[in-house]
């Protein structure tokens, strides 16, 4: 492992404990992103590294975005640095104990080993480190509570509303992980009500952007992205107001369905779809108030990450300091 020699000479308790970092990996349907995370939830500078991944890409191409991703943010460790662990997010569904992954949004992997690709990737560069793998939608829910707008809460689920829709939870101050790592994943929650009778019907295909844009483009819409749909509702647009009304009412509705079952104190929401305007949250409280039976699921307050975009990044470093 590349290291080199302080320039000052480190205390007793310096050369007992060193600083060291985690390098995160977050793996998702648009983008792979990698960087080096200090024990203090911020990212050291320079070493964050994105590459593009979707449907369009072979399984080796996205194999070897994962491998340069890693392979780029090893080289930026501090020199002397130790380099305590590797965490890494992904879509799922995941595999926890073989550390393989089977994405929704990329079929081209199936129980694809990534944890040993990043792994073999970080072995490469000169860094041989414990990995672990979660899914995506539990490391957003760790950075939250770990330093974003759920620090602290108890009881607790962290949601992505993007290209997918994913999330993670904490219950009575333990991370629920689930018999396989899959615990959590909201997205394929059925939300009955939104589509033809007996159709699938799951959050994500109800919520997420891409679908979301999808819907209001059957109904005439002539934008293609999301930032289009939040252009069109800022300037109300009778189909994008619709569309993103079906979007947050849908989120509202899962959320009161989960706040039942686990009495939830806090929901986070982030993602680039979540800022499709600030009406969204005042949709989603007024689906939750509408559609909760009990007073203790209402009680449930939701806030929008209080992270910007290094969450998922923090939260997978946050898989090695909490040693999850």
């Amino acid at each position: 492992m590349p290291t080199a020699s302080p320039t000052t000479t480190p205390s007793i308790v310096e050369q007992l404990h060193p600083a060291s970092v985690v390098l995160a990996v977050d793996f998702g349907g648009t983008k792979v992103e990698s960087a080096l995370v200090r024990d203090d939830g911020t990212l050291v500078d320079g070493s964050r590294f994105r590459r593009p991944t979707g449907r369009d890409r072979s399984a080796s191409e996205l194999a070897d975005a994962v491998a340069a991703v890693v392979t780029a943010s090893l080289q930026r460790v501090p020199a002397g640095t130790p380099l305590r662990g590797i965490g890494i997010g992904a879509a799922g569904p995941i595999d926890r104990e073989r550390g393989r992954v089977s994405p929704v949004n990329l079929p081209v992997w199936r129980d694809f080993p990534l944890r040993e690709t990043v792994a073999t990737a970080a072995r490469e560069a000169g860094y041989d480190a414990p990995s672990v793998l979660r899914l995506d939608g539990l490391c957003i829910t760790l950075a939250e509570n770990w330093v974003g707008a759920g620090r602290g809460i108890d009881n607790m689920m962290g949601m992505i509303v993007s290209t997918g829709v994913g999330g993670g939870v904490i219950s009575g101050g333990a991370v629920v992980a689930g018999f396989s790592g899959n615990a959590g994943h909201i997205g394929q929650l059925e939300v009955p009500g939104f589509t033809e009778p007996d159709a699938p019907c799951t959050l994500e295909e109800i919520a997420a952007g891409p679908h979301t844009v999808a819907w209001a483009r059957e109904r005439g819409f002539k934008g293609e992205t999301g930032e289009d749909l939040a252009k069109a509702y800022a300037q109300s647009d009778r189909i994008a107001v619709a569309a993103v009304t079906r979007s947050g009412t849908a989120i509202g509705r899962a959320i009161a369905s989960v706040s039942t079952l686990l009495d939830l104190e806090v929901v986070v929401i982030g993602g680039g779809f979540s800022l499709v305007t600030p009406d969204l949250f005042d949709i989603i409280r007024a689906a939750i108030d509408r559609y909760s039976r009990f007073d203790y699921a209402r009680r449930v307050e939701v806030r929008p990450t209080g992270l910007d975009a290094d969450g998922p990044l923090i939260g997978a470093a946050a898989l090695v300091y909490r040693s999850i």
